[in-house]
């Protein structure tokens, strides 16, 4: 496994941000021996089908200092954990139900000196509070899902677009969002070559959405 992938398509880090993303293959592997979160061919691929795959967010959106962001069933710790390396004076909270992921979260971001991460073990309706964006790979349908986070977005905006949901998810997402007159989808292709990326998507759901 290697960075390099990471490197070819954000070619601004620092070398603080380089050393980040070539510790995180190490660390994944070494707590997914001991707590299995990953596939294991998800392991030998972590660069592109974990990492770069979060990293599409970055691709639609920088997000501006002092951001709040909140990943919800963030699992091993995607998107969450590869967005909280690129922009570092973003603060990042990751929520997952399952103690055992939260865990596996927790040492990734020790051992990479992250600051700017807040890990929650609950339920997302248990959290407190508002954020400008709620990032997530596809744990749930988007009605389901709107629901889980109902009154957890920031009214006010200071981004170029609407604060709001920014989703991936794959395959035919039609019926799905059909009821959403707001959203906006980018096939993922947009920015990526490689053939992993061809049935996902990048969805954007703005605050106030109508159904």
């Amino acid at each position: 496994m290697d960075a390099s992938l990471i490197f070819d398509h954000f070619t601004d880090l620092t070398e603080q941000q380089k050393t980040q993303f070539e510790q995180l293959a190490l660390l994944y592997e070494d707590w997914n021996l001991k707590i299995n979160v990953v596939s294991r061919k998800d392991i030998d691929e972590l660069y592109l089908r974990h990492v770069l795959h979060s990293l599409a967010i970055a691709k639609f959106i920088q997000f501006l200092p002092g951001t709040r962001v909140m990943d919800v069933g963030t699992g091993g710790g995607f998107p969450g954990v590869p967005l909280a390396i690129l922009f570092p004076e973003v603060h990042f909270t990751l929520v997952d139900a399952i103690g055992k992921k939260i865990k596996v979260v927790d040492e990734v971001v020790q051992g990479l000196g992250l600051t700017n991460v807040t890990t929650k073990n609950c339920r997302v309706e248990e959290i407190k509070g508002t954020f400008d964006f709620l990032v997530s790979r596809a744990v749930a349908a988007m009605p389901t899902f709107t629901h889980w986070v109902k009154g957890k977005v920031d009214k006010v905006s200071k981004h170029p677009i609407k604060n709001g949901i920014l989703y991936l998810k794959g395959g035919d997402l039609a019926e799905e969002l059909a009821g959403y007159k707001t959203v906006e989808i980018y096939p993922l292709t947009d920015w990526f070559t490689d053939p992993f990326f061809e049935t996902k998507k990048l969805v954007y759901l703005p605050q106030k959405y109508k159904i």
